[in-house]
């Protein structure tokens, strides 16, 4: 990992992806001078909480299948993300993604993980619609204040 200081920005700006609720999540989850040890983490953190929540009702491989698509999407506009694709198209590589964000600045590892994220939801939500997608994503979209458990506010 590159640890210069001109390769690893300290802040975050965040601002310029107004509506989009990905960069919210990801700046609720960070402080506002976060470098990119905390940024990758934090990325991680919602990939492995939206895996967490989908694999029970798409299973690991539907799950590397949306995830293995969207990268392959945001690589258009993110191409150090397609590094990020590992091997097997039916598996997740968490460990590609990892790396792949920790080579880039914090500020645009946090823009390809908002992009990745929206390209995600986006894919779920043409399978599924907006609303199951919005009931299946809410643990990991609304931050843990100790409110009601995602679960309990299915009917």
């Amino acid at each position: 990992m590159v640890t210069s200081e001109s390769h690893v920005q300290r802040s975050m700006p965040l601002d310029s992806q107004q509506g989009n609720r990905w960069p919210e999540l990801l700046a609720s989850r960070l402080r506002s001078d976060a470098g990119i040890d905390e940024v990758v983490a934090a990325i991680m953190a919602i990939w492995l909480e939206s895996a967490a929540a989908l694999d029970p009702i798409i299973g690991e491989r539907g799950v590397a299948a949306l995830l293995n698509r969207s990268l392959k999407l945001v690589s258009a506009s993110h191409p150090w993300l397609a590094a990020g694709r590992g091997g097997a198209l039916d598996a997740v590589d968490p460990a590609a993604l990892e790396a792949a964000l920790l080579l880039r600045p914090s500020a645009e590892a946090a823009d390809g993980g908002a992009a990745l994220f929206q390209a995600f939801r986006d894919l779920l939500v043409s399978l599924v619609g907006t609303a199951l997608t919005t009931r299946l994503l809410h643990s990991v979209w609304t931050p843990s204040t100790g409110d009601t458990p995602a679960q309990d506010l299915l009917p």
